[in-house]
Order: structure tokens, then C-alpha cells, then sequence
């Protein structure tokens, strides 16, 4: 497998799966500020222009949670995904959560062009980032985080999403100070051997 990524994106939570999966995989970094994710090279990779895509023996796939659905799916033994249905369906309600709002939250500060035309109108949804942030640190301490992981006591795909998201809250305006079971979450994660694999790969 070949992973695509740029560091520090959202994509390094398929490579934190892929540590946990013990599945081996090739990771090909994108320049992001030289615009390398444009260029029809990788255009033809993912025609979105965004990571991360995976390449397997059936193609490209793309798009975070279906990429860590398939890494999970390759090695069952690893147990990224609980067995009982009603686990399973909370992990993926925090991934969907990640993915429909809080991500998109985030993406607000830096990329208001692709909902707006109007500079006034970027320059008011990175205002409003530190709020819509911290709004989504309190939905996740409240409903998302059961223990010191998404699922309580156990690691699953979702902890590797939220890590990343979390990586950024400093970045976005929020105190995070505010949020102990967040930064307890974060000191967790950094605990994990495949956490401590990517960041010495330079990803984060």
C-alpha cells in the first residue's frame, strides 16, 4: 500500500492505523505550500486535489474514514473496530461527527473559498473558528470521549481520527486548558507506540 499524505493533515490518521494495523505500507509526502497536490500528477492520484488516498491492489481509495474502515477491514486481529454492533456504531458516530462538522469547522480558518467568494466572507468564518471549535471540544467531552479513548478503555479507529483534529486545537484559538479529558486524550495518544512511529516519520 502507498499512502499519500501532507503532515500534519488529517491524512496521518490513516498512517496511525496503519502503525496500529501492523500492515506495511509505503508513505509519500505532498508539499502542500508548493502546491503539489494540484499538479496533475497527483491530480490523477485524486482528482479532489486533498489527501489522503491510499493506493491498494483495487485502485485508489479516498476520503479519511473509508481509508481507516479499509485498514481496519485488512487486519481483523488488530481490532480497530469492536465486534458488538452498538460499540461499533459510537465509534463511527464520533468519525462522522469528525468528519461532517468538526473538521469542517476547522477548515473555516484557511480554506473560506471553498464556500464563499468574498474576502469579508473568509475573514468572518476564521473569526468565528475559535468559537465553532471550542463548541465542538465541548460536544466531544461530553458525548464523545467514554474513558481515556473514544470507546473508554479501549484504542479503535476513532481515537486515530480525533487525535488528529486535536492537533490542531491549539492552532484554531482554543484553550485547551479548558478541556483536561482532551489533554488527557492527547498524552494517551502520544503514549502509543504508532503515535511516536509517525511523529519520528516527521508527520506531525
Amino acid at each position: 500500500m502507498q499512502l499519500y499524505y501532507a503532515p500534519r493533515t488529517i491524512s496521518v490518521a490513516v498512517a496511525i492505523a496503519l502503525e496500529e494495523s501492523g500492515l506495511e505500507y509505503e508513505a509519500i509526502r505532498l508539499d502542500f505550500a508548493a502546491g503539489e497536490q494540484t499538479k496533475p500528477a497527483y491530480q490523477q492520484i485524486n482528482p479532489k486535489g486533498r489527501v489522503p488516498a491510499l493506493a491498494v491492489d483495487g485502485g485508489i481509495l479516498t476520503e479519511t474514514g473509508a481509508l481507516l474502515e479499509y485498514v481496519a477491514a485488512q487486519a481483523p486481529e488488530a481490532g480497530l473496530v469492536p465486534d458488538g454492533p452498538v460499540m461499533a456504531g459510537r465509534m463511527r458516530e464520533v468519525m462522522y461527527y469528525l468528519a461532517t462538522t468538526m473538521h469542517v469547522n476547522h477548515a473555516h480558518k484557511l480554506r473560506g473559498h471553498r464556500w464563499a467568494d468574498k474576502k469579508s466572507s473568509w475573514d468572518d468564518m476564521t473569526a468565528k473558528v475559535a468559537e465553532t471549535m471550542t463548541a465542538s471540544c465541548d460536544y466531544i467531552v461530553s458525548n464523545g470521549l467514554r474513558g481515556p479513548f473514544v470507546l473508554g478503555d479501549r484504542f479503535s479507529l476513532a481515537d486515530a481520527y480525533l487525535y488528529i483534529v486535536c492537533s490542531w486545537l491549539e492552532g484554531d484559538g482554543v484553550d485547551v486548558a479548558d478541556f483536561p479529558k482532551i489533554v488527557a486524550f492527547r498524552d494517551a495518544m502520544e503514549a502509543r507506540a504508532s503515535v511516536q512511529a509517525v511523529r519520528a516519520a516527521g508527520m506531525l
